[in-house]
């Protein structure tokens, strides 16, 4: 199939039925502000656009409409349009785990189903009912409290995926403390780089992981992670697998050592009790990839996370009771924070997976689907593409009764993509291609179950969300490529980043280029206002051929949907102050060398499918595209290799898949003169 064919909008892949649209819960929100408000939208359309016209009602209203419990009400619901500068319910007092553990009218259901790879002893499975739940969070908050964690202080993590993870953030949260986590796969210098800007008092960590069918020993950097952190007073570990106990050479003098059964068993514990904080109090604290500088502290505020989870996973997810709720994500991920938001909604069970996603085989995340029931699957576009280029046919392995959403982030996905989930998952289901981002830790634009699936589109911008794409010169532009941008308030954008003194970091990062409009870092082409939407890749990493500007993502739809590629990196050297150069780079496919034949095939379908400006100067085969932890391609390192920037200094130590991927960069730069380039 070919991307020209595949990428036409007017593909319909999948179409709502009547009586699925009447039963959403966007419905239910229509019918609701009808009754409640008097106010009647007869499409997406109309409701998007009072919803971002006037945010201080919509907020307000999914406030109401969710049941949000404020200890304390607000005096309004905006303070101000003002970027940076607006304020969310100024006065108001909540707390986000109260609403994550509060008992709803159904009762007990829904809690979190665990499952990791097999260790030596057996595969960890654990279900955890939202009662037990309750009682795990209520004993490791008294724990913390006993360890002089108050409202404010920061409690930190080492940890993968699993239920621990969970438990203490929400334990931290409920007395007001802050969250942050590393994923045990990182290195100390990576973590410490993170961690140490946010003096924690408390490290929740675990000595090793299984991934990939092995058991990574992380004891060595766990001890280096306690001894760089010079605020740390307590230390916490977490047994994972089958081990009981494991040997630290802690620094003597150094924090406080406790297990974690201890946690959960010392003493009586009191009644869960959740701490009023005001509605722009930090909640957790995530960190930029690194992948350009040292990462950036983000803080996310309890109340902006709370609306905004809530609104997503239940109008846009359309995650209802009974529903079970999977997204394969690392616990350092913003996905991980979306995904256990999923506790927000009454009756709806969230999935843990700790492992690898193709191990033994591609099949491992899809066997999980159907064993567990799991009604909304989502994972990154690279994972879909990887079992496309693989041959994996689910459908033909298992029945997806249950499965009713298929979500794909993390990077554009090609029209081809959506054609092979409809031909090889399941033909009845929507699938949600969603991009939003660590910034805002959640989907801007995303799926919408009023709307039709068309091959290689976003379905539309999110309610509350003033997306729009613009031109250098400010211009909203619909039908053509422009800079996504934010042109009024969103609840989740940060509150502020961490140790940034006077916010100068802060307004660098999405303030400076359009004053006062927040500049998200993608390129979008939007349909109609409110409507169906295509991200062309970041902005920072464009392809300005003769004045044709092009995100990255059409152009590696089209080079990577030839057999012998497995994947492929493009870099425009026209902004390095060198001779301007499309420089491509493409990991080949095993058993198969670069010849002339396929270099000539390449810059054929590129001629055709793409543009002739977009023929690259030169191909280099290699044997490995390099990638962040999450998946991400890293455009902007490799652009920044090839002006002359040392790898160190171009890409965080830690932040990469395989820092050798980078090295061959490094060796072409210092072996290719200035002309060459």
């Amino acid at each position: 199939m070919s991307s020209k064919s595949s990428s036409n909008k007017n593909t319909v892949l999948w179409n709502p039925a009547a009586e699925g649209k009447a039963g959403t819960n966007l419905t239910r929100y229509l019918e609701w502000l009808k009754e409640k408000k008097a106010l009647v939208f007869n499409d997406y359309a109309a409701l998007w656009k009072w919803s971002t016209d006037e945010p201080g009602a919509f907020w307000a209203s999914i406030a109401e409409y969710f049941e949000v419990h404020f200890q304390q009400p607000a005096s309004c619901a905006l303070t101000s349009l003002e970027m940076p500068g607006a304020h969310w319910f100024p006065g108001a007092m909540l707390n986000y785990a109260e609403h994550a553990l509060r008992n709803t009218p159904d009762g007990d259901s829904g809690g979190i189903l665990f499952q990791g790879e097999a260790w030596e002893g057996g595969i960890r499975q654990e279900e955890i009912s939202r009662a037990e739940l309750r009682r795990r969070v209520a004993a490791v908050a008294a724990a913390l409290k006993r360890m002089g964690v108050k409202r404010g202080d920061c409690v930190v993590g080492f940890l993968p995926n699993i239920p621990e993870a969970v438990i203490t953030f929400l334990a931290a949260a409920s007395i007001g403390a802050i969250w942050s986590n590393c994923s045990a796969e990182l290195s100390a210098r990576s973590s410490l780089d993170r961690l140490i800007q946010i003096a924690p008092k408390v490290l929740v960590a675990v000595t090793r992981y299984r991934y990939g069918g092995k058991t990574h020993d992380r004891r060595d950097v766990v001890e280096e992670i306690v001894a760089g952190l010079p605020t740390l007073e307590h230390f916490v570990l977490v047994p994972n697998g089958d081990e009981a106990t494991a040997e630290l050479s802690l620094p003597p003098g150094g924090p406080g050592s406790h297990s974690w059964e201890k946690l959960l068993t010392d003493n009586e514990t009191p009644p869960l009790f959740f701490e009023p904080v005001p509605f722009e109090h930090p909640l957790w604290i995530l960190f930029s990839s690194g992948t350009t500088g040292k990462p950036k502290a983000i803080v996310q505020g309890h109340g902006g996370i709370l609306l905004e989870h809530l609104k997503v996973l239940a109008f846009h997810l359309d995650l209802r009771s009974g529903d079970r709720f999977f997204w394969f994500t690392t616990s350092g991920w913003m996905m991980w924070n979306l995904l256990i938001s999923g506790l927000l909604l009454p009756g709806v069970t969230v999935i843990l997976y700790d492992g690898s996603p193709k191990y033994p085989d591609f099949t491992v995340l899809w066997d999980l689907v159907e064993r567990l029931g799991i009604t909304y699957f989502g994972a990154s576009a690279p994972y879909i593409l990887a079992c496309m280029k693989e041959g994996v046919k689910p459908s033909a392995l298992f029945a997806f009764d249950r499965l009713k959403g298929l979500g794909s982030t993390g990077a554009p996905l090609p029209p081809e993509a959506f054609v092979w989930v409809y031909e090889n998952v399941k033909r009845d289901l929507i699938l949600g291609s969603i991009s939003g981002g660590t910034d805002v830790c959640t989907a801007i634009v995303l799926s919408n179950p009023h709307h039709p699936v068309h091959a290689g589109r976003i379905q539309c911008i999110g309610l509350g969300a003033k997306v729009e794409a613009w031109t250098d010169d400010r211009q909203s532009v619909f039908g053509q490529v422009g800079e996504l941008v934010m042109t009024a308030p969103f609840p989740s954008m940060p509150v502020f980043f961490w140790n940034d003194v006077g916010g100068k970091r802060f307004r660098a990062s999405y303030f400076e280029k359009f004053p006062g409009v927040w500049s998200h870092g993608d390129w979008i082409e939007i349909e109609s206002p409110g409507g169906s939407c295509v991200i062309h890749g970041r902005s920072d990493a464009t392809l300005n051929r003769g004045g044709v500007r092009m995100g990255t993502a059409e152009f590696y739809s089209v080079v990577e949907n030839i057999p012998e590629i497995a994947e492929a990196l493009v870099i425009d050297t026209g902004g390095l102050g060198r001779e301007d150069r499309l420089l491509l780079f493409v990991a080949l496919q095993p058993g198969i060398g670069m010849d002339e034949a396929l270099r000539m095939r390449i810059n054929q379908r590129l001629r055709s499918d793409v543009s002739p400006r977009h023929v690259p100067d030169a191909i280099y085969a290699i044997p490995k595209i390099p990638h962040t932890l999450n998946g991400k391609k890293m455009e902007v390192p490799v652009k920044r290799i090839l002006m002359g920037t040392p790898v160190d200094q171009a890409a965080g130590q830690g932040t990469v898949d395989d820092p050798g991927a980078l090295q061959y960069f490094a060796e072409l730069a210092a072996n290719l003169s200035q002309a060459t380039l």
